[in-house]
């Protein structure tokens, strides 16, 4: 899953680009990873690079985010056509974890 905002970096403007890969490895688990993109450069973000829960991914970029003055526009939100949807469901579940105050 692809989720696009506007935003900006210490006062630039830019685009941000999370992707959002969930990985099954059976049938009582899930793995995400999560990338963080400002144009086309991927930023190095993690402490781990595999979460055990969506929401632990979102955190981490909330707490990234706040570390090094990234402000994403929730107004801007555009997600690419080709997802999970179950995928879209969760990250709606807990995507206020990025904006949270």
């Amino acid at each position: 899953m692809v989720v696009q905002y506007q935003g900006e970096q210490n006062g630039i403007p830019t685009t941000f680009t999370l992707k959002i890969i969930g990985n099954n490895l059976s049938k009582s688990s899930s793995n995400y990873q999560i990338d963080l993109l400002v144009g086309d450069k991927q930023l190095p973000t993690f402490t781990t690079l595999i979460h055990q829960s969506l929401s632990n991914c979102l955190k981490e970029i909330y707490l990234f985010r706040k570390h090094n003055g990234i402000k994403f526009d929730a107004a801007s939100e555009k997600v690419a056509t080709k997802l999970v949807p179950y995928d879209l469901v969760l990250y709606n579940a807990h995507k206020q974890g990025l904006f949270a105050a």
